[in-house]
């Protein structure tokens, strides 16, 4: 048939609609990805909604818990009229995963009692719209259900009573009777939102963490000897102090011996050389083992233990990494990728080449049983304890395994936590992050200048990545020696922690950067003698560290809880390029934070303080606390003065505290 000839069938009028629900928000690419919550979080759902002709609306935000059959309901309130914007919110108090709707119905009665008011209020007789009035609550018997009808019941038999038309109009506007219609609206003007949008809660430690990485065989007291759990043990006590609550390990697993690198990732492994925890399988097992030197399955759940009594969580790296002597290799040999001569081809990112670890196929023929096996490793350390995962390079599988194997995992543990790893382009980081990530690394490692800072995290701090992008800030890793802490010394390093701990709700150091390690291999940003490659031995308490620098930031962090959060991050104006000023602010708790990004000199700055943001009116007079210093000072106005010496202390954590008892001058 021409398509110009083609006709729409005009609908029945019993499937006519007369309300619109548009643009519903919070929703990741119109509801195809779940928006993230945490434990307690009020959950604020906007749409646009609107009719033909001038009648009034009602709308509902419906809601419920994933599995459960009936939906909970709140009103949503029209907050614009003029851009038909409504708006609702629920909470949510248990982790999992729920979804939302919106619901609206015509509002004949609401929209009676509106023009009627008019012509009350006009001196027009109403004595005919008395009875449209009495018609509408004849007509809403039918829908009400049985034990409400009798409430309606009651106001008509008043109507009847009433002795005159003054009285009768009052009974019809009662508040009572019209909140009672609002609640039990007609059922065949509804319109439902053309889908529910998803919505997955997780624990608080999704949103707020402070991480620690180290290396269990670097924990020891010998170059020569592997450390042990028993020696992270003994660390503990010094990573509580410092206030984290994650403690991350790269892989634990047995290290393979074949190909096995050297120092500094050298080709000649020599007599003694542990090889990298990456590659990972050998004789005693694969990614369900303990490497040997580290001690037992049972000394690892004795660490969990200890650390979870201490309020620290133990986070595992998930590599999905094979060593030439991994048990996969034998077992699975069509899982990895073959070359031309039938041998099994090694990792490479040229120029790049990783003789030591073979990564898995994922294009292989058996997709079923290699992803079930990896969903197995996932759920076997579930059931030690873990509920921290690092994800190493997801960037690098398919997004469809992470979202299937995510699932299933949450579907077993609701409470587990997934890092990703992927310092890759920006779609495929937030790509990751909708399909289940709880969590993101970031490209703060490489984000220096006041502009860089700023548009980096304006974009993080708001909609709609704050729906679903959770970033977690390291300021170095194993990985990552930034050309920033390379040159800067201590003060370079304050400048790194205040930023990561103050910026993001979630942030991370690996071992060695409390005590200013720096030295890299040249030109490059990375480690020279890195941990990856040998047993390094510390003094934890060397001179020059800065551990009370960090104690005091992640105290600062638990004792202000709009630290704890990423949507209230504010940008203000700081007329120096090497002053960052930005604030946060939740309920009361009201925070300036002043950073001078020049580790090598004293910069100053005239700042200027959006009084309207913390309720102060101009040329007030108020007193702030540096919490890093303890210092108090007493400001007025809009624009105030800085200066931070690098070689004290680079930067400023303000609270405002209360206003100047002296008032305005």
């Amino acid at each position: 048939m021409n398509s110009l000839e083609h006709r729409e069938e005009i609908p029945s009028q019993s499937s006519w609609k007369r309300i619109s629900i548009e643009n519903v928000r919070p929703a990741i690419d119109d509801g195809r990805y779940p928006i993230k919550r945490e434990v307690g979080d009020s959950v604020f759902v906007q749409a646009d909604i609107f009719r033909d002709s001038h009648d009034k609306i009602l709308a509902r935000l419906m809601y419920r818990k994933s599995g459960s059959t009936r939906w909970e309901r709140t009103p949503m309130h029209c907050v614009n009229p003029g851009l038909d914007l409504w708006a609702g919110d629920f909470s949510v108090h248990e982790v999992g995963s729920y979804e939302f709707a919106i619901e609206a119905f015509c509002d004949a009665y609401g929209s009676w009692v509106f023009d009627t008011h008019k012509k009350v209020d006009a001196g027009v007789s109403v004595e005919m719209d008395q009875l449209e009035g009495v018609s509408l609550l004849e007509k809403a018997l039918q829908w009400f259900p049985q034990g409400q009808q009798s409430g309606l019941r009651q106001f008509l038999n008043a109507v009847q009573n009433a002795k005159t038309s003054t009285e009768k109009t009052a009974i019809l506007f009662d508040p009572m009777l019209v909140h009672l219609l609002e609640t039990h609206p007609d059922p065949s003007t509804q319109v439902v939102s053309d889908r529910s949008y998803p919505l997955w809660v997780d624990r608080i430690k999704a949103r707020y963490s402070t991480w620690y990485e180290c290396f269990p065989r670097s924990c020891g007291t010998s170059e020569d000897v592997s450390g042990t759990f028993r020696d992270v043990e003994k660390r503990l006590p010094d990573i509580k102090d410092m206030g984290f609550d994650v403690l991350y390990f790269p892989p634990i697993h047995p290290i393979g011996s074949t190909k096995r690198k050297g120092r500094n990732n050298s080709l000649i492994c020599k007599p003694g050389d542990p090889g990298c925890p990456y590659s990972i399988g050998g004789k005693a097992g694969g990614h369900d083992s303990i490497e040997p030197s580290l001690g037992t399955m049972d000394d690892f759940e004795r660490l969990t233990q200890k650390a979870c009594d201490m309020g620290i969580e133990i986070a595992l790296d998930f590599a999905i990494n094979c060593s030439p002597d991994h048990p996969y290799l034998k077992n699975h040999p069509n899982w990895f990728y073959h070359r031309p001569d039938g041998t099994i081809k090694f990792a490479e990112n040229p120029p790049k080449k990783y003789e030591d670890i073979y990564p898995l196929n994922f294009d292989t023929p058996d997709k079923e049983g290699m992803c079930n096996e990896l969903k197995r490793i996932f759920l076997f350390w579930a059931q030690r304890g873990v509920r921290i995962f690092r994800v190493d390079n997801p960037h690098t599988k398919p997004f469809q395994f992470w979202k299937w194997v995510i699932k299933e995992i949450h579907n077993l543990y609701p409470d587990v936590i997934f890092l990703s790893e992927a310092f890759s382009r920006p779609k495929i980081m937030k790509k990751l992050a909708k399909v289940g990530f709880s969590q993101s690394y970031t490209y703060f490692t490489w984000r220096n200048s006041k502009k860089e800072l700023i548009d980096y995290f304006s974009e993080l701090s708001n909609q709609p990545e704050t729906d679903f992008f959770r970033p977690n800030l390291f300021t170095n890793t194993p990985d990552i020696n930034p050309f920033f802490l390379q040159s800067g010394g201590a003060p370079a390093f304050k400048i790194r922690a205040v930023l990561a701990a103050t910026l993001s709700p979630s942030y991370g150091i690996f071992s060695g950067f409390e005590l200013c390690e720096s030295e890299s291999i040249p030109g490059r940003e990375e480690y020279l003698n890195s941990d990856k490659y040998e047993i390094k031995v510390r003094d934890w308490n060397k001179p020059g560290n800065i551990k009370i620098t960090i104690a005091t930031l992640n105290k600062i962090r638990r004792e202000n809880p709009a630290f704890q959060e990423l949507g209230n991050l504010r940008f203000y104006h700081a007329e120096n390029e090497n002053i960052l000023f930005f604030g946060k602010s939740l309920w009361n708790n009201n925070l300036l934070v002043v950073v001078n990004l020049n580790p090598f000199q004293k910069e100053h700055s005239f700042i200027y303080v959006p009084l309207e943001n913390y309720g102060l009116k101009p040329g007030e007079n108020y007193e702030v606390v540096d919490l890093l210093s303890d210092k108090r000072f007493f400001w007025k106005g809009v624009k105030n003065y800085v200066e931070l010496d690098p070689n004290e202390e680079p930067a400023h954590v303000l609270r405002i505290e209360a206003r100047d008892p002296s008032g305005q001058s």
